[in-house]
């Protein structure tokens, strides 16, 4: 891990009132990978990279195989800090760095060193689970089941994760939801009963909400925190939250584990619906302005709902967590928000469903960016 030393630290350079305006900054002495990755994660938090005398801000420093240095000071003169970061690679200490720089400049915490939960494709007809820095850089496979895998989602305390496979067991395929643990590397069937079974979405609470049709409906279920599928195999310890024919599909918790949210048909027509972990009745999400809303992300402030809107093609769309008017953003499906609640994370399709690419919306200042690392193939990520 890096070591971080600052000889000099202000408080009172945060931005007033910049609230979806981009941030110009200038970026003075660094080189190679290091000014990439500087230039990538600042942009991405809500910054835009400009010349010197164009910029609010200057983060001026050096940086070596190990190490890296960073001034930052406003255009009046006011200094920021003065960092001195070693003992790790050069893209985790530019990462370090930015964070440093938007705590700086905006007082929220910066999203440089979390992690993604993706799919991507590895063969004709083959998925896996991958793993990789918030960028794209650095992916890992955690699964090989050789099949179809989709909806990965972490657990609260991102030991590990949910995801559902298509995978043969005893010579049947079936949709299975997996539990993985990534500390131990541990792997169990959570639920596989005949029909549909997907879902996997943990509360803080530990409840986790399922979509199954083993009941001859498609319906939403919860188990409670120490379910266990292999013992209970008749699902009689479950609380069937839905009762109807309708599909269902992308449950989000919100963050207080009070309340699900889901996308459901009512009337024929794609709603957004929330029901208590308790059980009661849905409650319809009001989208005013967007058509055939789906794909429901839950912020982690609990403000705001992202969703898919399907309208000649696939658009990224949010609202306020109680409903209200829709505002639609760009291009793109598989929302996900980052701990922020200010950027999310999405797919965009290039060239056919097979060669998705991932990007990242800043909402306040609707900046988009591509993940350079990945680039065809990836889908449905979740953020650390």
């Amino acid at each position: 891990m890096f070591a971080m030393a600052a000889s000099t630290w202000a408080a009172g350079l945060q931005v007033q009132g910049n609230v979806g305006k981009l941030i110009p900054i200038a970026l003075i002495g660094y080189q190679g990978e290091v000014a990439k990755v500087l230039a990538f994660d600042l942009q991405v938090m809500g910054c835009k990279i400009v010349a010197k005398g164009d910029a609010s801000f200057v983060l001026k420093g050096k940086n070596g195989p190990n190490n890296l240095t960073g001034v930052l000071s406003d255009n009046a003169g006011n200094f920021g800090f003065n960092l001195n970061i070693n003992g790790a690679a050069p893209r985790v200490l530019a990462h370090a760095l930015s964070n440093a720089t938007i705590k700086a400049i905006t007082g929220q915490n910066g999203i440089a060193h979390t992690r993604i939960l993706f799919t991507m494709k590895t063969a004709a007809r083959e998925w896996e689970v991958f793993q990789s820095d918030f960028d794209g850089h650095n992916p890992v496979a955690l699964t090989n089941d050789k099949s179809i895998v989709e909806s990965p989602m972490w657990m609260p305390d991102h030991s590990g994760l949910f995801y559902t496979s298509w995978m043969t067991i005893g010579g049947l395929q079936n949709t299975t939801v997996v539990k993985h643990n990534l500390k131990t590397g541990k792997r169990e069937v959570f639920s596989r009963y005949k029909g549909l079974n997907t879902g996997g979405a943990m509360a803080p609470n530990g409840l986790v909400a399922l979509i199954l049709s083993k009941s001859r409906s498609t319906d939403v279920y919860i188990t409670p925190p120490k379910w266990e599928f292999l013992k209970d195999i008749k699902g009689e310890k479950l609380l069937r939250l839905t009762r109807s024919r309708e599909e269902k599909s992308s449950p989000t918790w919100s963050p207080n584990g009070q309340w699900l949210c889901f996308h459901t048909l009512i009337g024929g027509k794609h709603t957004l619906v929330k029901i208590p972990a308790g059980g009661g009745q849905m409650v319809s999400i009001p989208t005013r302005g967007a058509f055939r809303p789906t794909q429901p992300s839950w912020s982690p402030d609990g403000k705001w709902i992202a969703f898919t809107q399907q309208r000649g093609g696939f658009q990224i769309g949010v609202i306020p967590a109680a409903g209200g008017n829709a505002k639609i953003y760009c291009e793109g499906e598989d929302p996900a928000w980052a701990a922020n609640s200010r950027n999310i994370i999405f797919t965009r399709r290039a060239g056919g469903v097979n060669k998705k690419r991932m990007a990242i919306l800043d909402v306040p200042t609707e900046q988009v960016k591509m993940l350079p690392a990945l680039r065809g193939g990836v889908g449905q990520p979740a953020w650390q």
